[in-house]
C-alpha cells in the first residue's frame, strides 16, 4: 500500500542522508522525495513516498522517530489529505504538432512556459494520476525531457504537522 509521510526535522546538514541512510540500509524503497524550509527557517518540511503494509510503516515511523533530527512524523495518507507534484515537459512543437501540444496542454489545465521554434515547455501540477496521464496522452517521441518534483502532500482541515 501506498503511503505518504511528513517529516518535520531539524534544518541540519545531514538531515536528508540519515534519513534516506535509514531507508536505504532496511531495504525500503523511497519512491519519492520532496524537502524544503518551512515558515521557521531552523526546521525543514520532508514528504516522503513509499510503499509497505501497515506494520512496515509503522516500523518506519519508529526508526525516523529515532533519528536526532527529526522532530515528528505523521502519515499524511491516513486520512483526508491533498496531495500535488510539479512536472516539466519539454515536447518537439513543430507544424501540426504545436496546436495539438497546445491543446493537449489545455486540456490538462497545463502552461506552456517557454516556446523555441522547436518545442515547448509545459508545466503541469496535480496528482500523480493526472500527471502520468499527460504523458501517456502524448504520442511519446514528442517527449524530449521530463522533470518532476516529487509529491508534496499536506492534511486537510485540522490536521497540521508543528512541534
Amino acid at each position: 500500500m501506498r503511503h505518504v509521510l511528513s517529516l518535520l526535522l531539524e534544518n541540519e546538514a545531514g538531515a536528508l542522508s540519515r534519513v534516506s541512510g535509514l531507508f536505504s540500509s532496511r531495504g525500503y524503497n523511497i519512491e519519492s522525495l520532496t524537502v524544503a524550509p518551512t515558515e521557521d527557517a531552523s526546521m525543514s518540511r520532508m514528504t516522503i513516498v513509499t510503499s509497505g503494509s501497515d506494520e512496515v510503516i509503522e516500523q518506519i515511523t519508529k526508526q525516523l522517530n529515532k533519528l536526532v533530527d527529526v522532530v515528528k512524523v505523521i502519515d499524511v495518507s491516513e486520512a483526508a489529505h491533498i496531495e500535488r507534484e510539479l512536472m516539466l515537459v519539454k515536447v518537439r512543437a513543430v507544424g501540426a504538432a504545436r496546436e495539438e501540444m497546445k491543446r493537449m496542454a489545455d486540456i490538462f489545465r497545463g502552461r506552456i512556459i517557454d516556446v523555441t521554434d522547436a518545442s515547448y515547455v509545459i508545466e503541469l501540477t496535480g496528482t500523480q494520476e493526472k500527471l502520468d496521464s499527460f504523458l501517456g496522452a502524448l504520442d511519446g517521441g514528442l517527449i524530449l525531457e521530463t522533470v518532476r518534483s516529487g509529491v508534496c502532500g499536506i492534511g486537510r482541515g485540522d490536521r497540521v504537522l508543528k512541534i
